[in-house]
């Protein structure tokens, strides 16, 4: 019996994705770009970025759910552990920040759930809004909790998310040209 799956379970598939998707991320830059960190958590490359921005194109609010998740985790248990409001506010700019240039983009361009009419253009002017949304709700905390290094952080930040962003969305292209359209011998 083939029915169509329920949006309850896609929304779980969309989640547990999102949360492989962007969890192996975080390993991958771990092992890579550890040693370009100018800041704990704030680096020159930072491949995460590009998933919080494939991940909220791609499926939305479960995405904004599996990257929380994800980012609850990770800040809890590996970045900041004992210290459950820096992970807590840590884990809600990562995700929210992104969130909320998708639901400008929609807005703005019209951005379909298909992302059919997403041009280079305006995937570009994305990438560049979550490299700084998500930095900027990162410093505002920052500069309420009273930190050092909020410009320096900042730029750093920003260019760190905007770079790995780059890095995999250009990834995922190159993955996509591997597959032969429909059609073609």
């Amino acid at each position: 019996m083939n029915q169509p799956a329920s949006q309850f379970r896609l929304d779980g598939y969309l989640i547990v994705s999102t949360i492989f998707l962007h969890g192996g991320m975080m390993v991958l830059n771990e092992l890579f770009f550890r040693q370009a960190e100018f800041l704990q958590g704030i680096g020159w490359i930072y491949l995460p970025a590009g998933t919080r921005l494939l991940c909220t194109l791609l499926f939305g609010r479960a995405g904004l759910l599996g990257l929380l998740i994800t980012g609850w985790f990770a800040c809890y248990w590996y970045y900041f552990p004992g210290d459950a409001v820096r992970a807590t506010t840590g884990t809600l700019a990562g995700a929210v920040g992104p969130y909320l240039v998708y639901l400008i983009a929609q807005r703005t361009f019209g951005l379909q759930s298909s992302l059919v009419n997403l041009t280079p253009g305006r995937l570009l002017i994305c990438a560049a809004g979550c490299s700084i949304a998500s930095p900027l709700l990162h410093h505002l905390w920052f500069s309420l909790h009273g930190d050092d290094h909020l410009l320096p952080g900042f730029l750093v930040m920003c260019i760190g998310d905007l770079i790995g962003t780059l890095i995999v969305l250009y990834a995922a292209k190159a993955l996509l040209s591997l597959k032969r359209p429909a059609g073609a011998t």
